[in-house]
């Protein structure tokens, strides 16, 4: 049986996250990437939900990875599961920006006039152009790391031949409690220096975390029995995270050392995914048509929603054309446009859906036979 609550995580995440970006847009916190404060407010209070929502929104979709992936190993080789996460997250990531995303890199690159600083520092035209692609990689980070992460997953089930995965389905709640520890070390170590969000030790464990324990309906059961109590734990430690790093401290920069790697924050992340977990699992394990059609379109609002809220900062908050509520509105509407619509466009053009969504033509014999399963 599909695990519905496991789509409705994916797609629920995915909108928090477009959500997120609207704020982290125009930040009045100096979290650099966007335009930055366009208000007159001293201070943006609001800003205050960025801190609910960071720390936890990134490692439980890799934990939703690592499930996923239990459920594909299970059925398939390693080899068509290599092959599978080399089309869907390699592709796009790579050709997918030389082919679409460099638009992104335009935008970002045109937020602090680069391209001029370029040029007069004598940077060759040729060098300019690569930062630009590189530049226009941005969401696209957690499918580098993803792809990375299944092919150390390959690796190491070939090593340890199912016996973590036999572990894994006896953990007990006071063990699940207390993984916090190790991934707090993970977050320690293998962290990128220049760009934060490229965190290779800590998304590793949150995946293999993910894989090796939570893929077990065992565990899975034991959260939806306390499901209340951890949805409230990782509801008071997002508070209280925001409170202290927010209001207390002034705005931290929370996507950077020396915040990112302390205890607050990784007990925010884990148990923050555990409430999502152990909520969905217990009051969102379905399916209807409206969750099935945002649930197809998760990956599509993932990809493109940037590109709709930093192409409207571009246009009209920049230059100050507009008021600030409406380039919020406007970079918040876009967002969600850019996101379903150009999925729409995109996901029917041979060569695009391939190499910017890593989509591939199914053969017509293969769909008759998928139309005809829908309809029994």
């Amino acid at each position: 049986m599909r695990k519905h609550y496991l789509d409705n995580i994916r797609w629920v995440t995915v909108v928090v996250v477009a959500l997120y970006h609207v704020l982290y847009m125009y930040n009045a916190e100096e979290i650099l990437g966007g335009v930055g404060k366009i208000t007159n407010l001293s201070v943006q209070h609001y800003d205050a939900l960025m801190y609910l929502v960071y720390p936890w929104i990134m490692p439980v979709l890799y934990v939703v990875a690592g499930i996923s992936s239990r459920i594909v190993l299970d059925r398939h080789t390693n080899k068509e599961f290599i092959r599978s996460r080399t089309r869907k997250l390699l592709v796009p990531s790579t050709i997918g920006v030389f082919v679409f995303h460099f638009i992104q890199g335009y935008v970002s690159m045109s937020f602090g006039d680069a391209f001029t600083a370029l040029a007069k520092e004598g940077v060759p035209a040729p060098v300019i152009f690569m930062i630009m692609l590189a530049s226009g990689s941005g969401v696209l980070w957690f499918c580098h790391l993803l792809w990375i992460y299944s092919l150390i997953l390959v690796l190491v089930r070939k090593i340890e031949k199912g016996r973590l995965l036999n572990l894994g389905a006896k953990t007990p709640l006071w063990l699940i409690l207390l993984l916090f520890f190790p991934l707090w070390g993970a977050a320690q170590i293998l962290n990128a220096p220049i760009i934060p969000v490229y965190r290779f030790g800590y998304y590793l464990a949150f995946f293999l975390v993910g894989y090796y324990v939570f893929s077990n309906d065992q565990v899975i059961e034991k959260l939806k029995k306390y499901a209340v109590w951890f949805i409230a734990a990782g509801a008071a430690l997002c508070v209280a995270f925001a409170v202290i790093c927010f209001w207390v401290r002034g705005g931290m920069n929370y996507a950077d050392k020396p915040v990112n790697v302390g205890p607050l924050y990784v007990a925010c992340s884990y148990f923050g995914s555990l409430a999502m977990l152990a909520g969905f699992a217990r009051f969102g394990d379905f399916s209807n048509r409206f969750t099935g059609w945002m649930s197809k379109r998760s990956f599509g609002l993932y990809v493109f929603h940037y590109l709709g809220i930093s192409s409207m900062a571009l246009i009209f908050a920049k230059p100050g054309l507009l008021p600030a509520p409406l380039c919020y509105i406007i970079s918040l509407i876009a967002g969600f446009a850019f996101g379903y619509g150009l999925y729409e466009i995109i996901s029917r053009i041979p060569f695009y859906r391939w190499a910017v969504l890593g989509i591939k033509k199914e053969k017509k014999h293969v769909q008759r036979q998928s139309d005809a399963s829908e309809k029994d």
